[in-house]
């Protein structure tokens, strides 16, 4: 799991470059491809415009860096300049950036901008809406993703989450172990726990418990995460409890069927992390445009 800034550093916002690029060209290929932007060739190959990206609701920005790469693969000679980085708020009528250049190539990349920039200003502001709710019930736990992403877009999914103040879940399989009941099928907790230890010494070793027996046998084990899946408030309460008196150190992540409404109370019964798949899967778009000037 990333850090926030709590620890005392500015999260990244921006995902790695390689997956903007990535997104964005396969993105415009399913717009342009075959033939280009029919309709854009009605408009005078050197008429220029001015344009304002502008919100239509109230939410969090996110996705410029996948905005300005969409511009960029179009045409180089577009000039974007930002008002509003990532993570900032935004109100029906707030300009979060200013585009020139020719018209054909600003109509030609403005869907595949919005459809980037709306996304992920959607996940950041649902995220944004989850952080708000659990801080005022529990300023110590944190909002986190899980890997119940759109194929494909999953690293600017994550980073849209961040920047509307929530902590990223592992990104991969490979990042950490996550023991489900499926794993248990031939083996105990202790003896799961054992062997991701021996093969991979340092990495988080997280248990996925659904009885409160099971958080027992995790925290002995050694679980760095104990994950209360679908639990109520009052059964997080008694394995907080649990966890605490025992002193390992371990986290405690609450998961499954988390929502707005009941983020709070879950928070307030102690849980160090809430984890919600709807950050990612169910986040209604923000609502952005373009507009022409004059």
């Amino acid at each position: 799991m990333t850090g926030t800034p709590d620890d005392g550093w500015a999260p990244v916002l921006d995902p790695p470059r390689a997956a903007v690029v990535d997104a964005v060209a396969r993105a415009i290929a399913e717009d342009v491809l075959p033939l280009g932007d029919l309709t854009a060739g009605l408009v005078a190959a050197d008429r220029r415009a001015v344009v304002d990206v502008v919100s239509r609701s109230r939410g969090v920005v996110a996705g410029r860096a996948c905005a300005v790469e969409a511009f960029a693969q179009v045409d180089p000679g577009l000039t974007v300049t930002w008002l509003l980085a990532d993570g900032a708020d935004v109100v029906p009528g707030s300009v979060v950036a200013t585009l020139e250049g020719p018209l054909r190539s600003i109509l030609t990349a403005e869907r595949t901008a919005l459809n980037f920039l709306g996304h992920l200003s959607g996940v950041a502001t649902l995220t944004r809406a989850f952080v708000d709710a659990v801080g005022t019930a529990n300023p110590a736990t944190r909002v986190l993703d899980t890997r119940k992403t759109t194929p494909g877009l999953r690293a600017l999914e994550k980073a849209a989450v961040r920047a509307g103040g929530g902590v990223n879940h592992r990104g991969s399989l490979s990042e950490a172990v996550l023991v489900k009941d499926n794993h248990l099928g031939g083996a105990t907790i202790a003896e799961a726990v054992a062997r991701a230890r021996h093969l991979w010494p340092g990495r988080m070793v997280e248990v996925e418990c659904d009885r409160l027996n099971q958080v027992d046998e995790a925290v002995a084990a050694g679980a760095t995460v104990v994950m209360l899946d679908n639990m109520g408030p009052d059964q997080v309460a008694e394995a907080v409890a649990r966890v605490r008196a025992a002193g390992s150190g371990a986290l405690v992540e609450v998961s499954g069927g988390v929502t707005l409404a009941t983020a709070p109370a879950l928070a307030a019964a102690g849980a160090d992390l809430l984890s919600a798949g709807a950050l990612t899967h169910s986040a209604p778009v923000l609502d952005l445009g373009l507009d022409l000037r004059g």
